[in-house]
């Protein structure tokens, strides 16, 4: 069912409600890939316990399903380099003393090197043809890639973010995102971290002194509120 978007709604959020214009929205899902979520992939290699991570995956699935049977943009976005590393700097290279680093093989083919395995965005939420995937070397995904232009072209000003990690490249985005004039909403159980605190702070930090970056609001409560 297509949406008539001639219309706002009002989404329950904090720290207040955040009125979504249905013509100027779009749902933008952070680095889902298979290096981050799956087991055996980059991210439990370095330590972590991907479980965190993969409870996003059925909330953000039934966010995504909503906003493409109802004809709203959805853009995705993927961390990682070109085959011949051109884009990796030395700081990121070396950042954390690993054995294995980025450019390295991995469990899931090189690590963070785009077209690899591991690179990919799971098949759960894997893009339809039509959809924006934004290839972006750093945290933030407007750095050093077209996303706001393509922003522009569309008449985007809001937001809907999701995916991983809450306090690293969804909250990098948002904040990129807030400086230039778009208004960002973040659903809680569709954004994830490795580190409980991390995830508790990093919303907080976001809904903070009146929505200092943005809202926080639930799936559950966007989808009754377009419903």
């Amino acid at each position: 069912m297509i949406m008539d978007t001639s219309h706002s709604v009002t989404i329950e959020a904090e720290p207040y409600e955040f009125e979504l214009d249905l013509a100027r929205c779009a749902l933008l899902i952070i680095d889902m890939q298979r290096d981050f979520l799956e087991p055996g992939g980059f991210g439990e290699m370095l330590g972590n316990d991907v479980s965190q991570l993969r409870g996003t995956i059925e909330p953000n699935r039934n966010l995504l399903t909503f906003w493409r049977n109802a004809g709203l943009p959805v853009l995705h976005t993927r961390e990682g380099h070109r085959v011949g590393l051109h884009d990796l700097h030395r700081a990121k290279k070396i950042r954390g003393r690993g054995t294995t680093t980025i450019g390295d093989p991995g469990p899931l083919g090189r690590i963070l090197v785009r077209g690899e395995l591991g690179h990919d965005i799971i098949p759960e939420l894997y893009p339809l043809p039509e959809e924006a995937v934004i290839d972006k070397p750093g945290k933030g995904a407007f750095y050093a890639t077209d996303l706001h232009t393509i922003l522009h072209k569309n008449n985007i000003r809001q937001l809907i973010v999701t995916g991983v990690t809450t306090e690293v490249c969804v909250h990098t985005t948002v904040r990129e995102a807030n400086d230039r004039g778009y208004e960002c909403l973040v659903p809680s159980d569709c954004v994830g971290s490795y580190f409980p605190e991390f995830q508790e702070v990093g919303l907080k930090m976001i809904s903070a002194q009146g929505g200092i970056f943005g809202w926080v609001s639930h799936s559950e409560k966007i989808l009754a509120a377009l419903a």
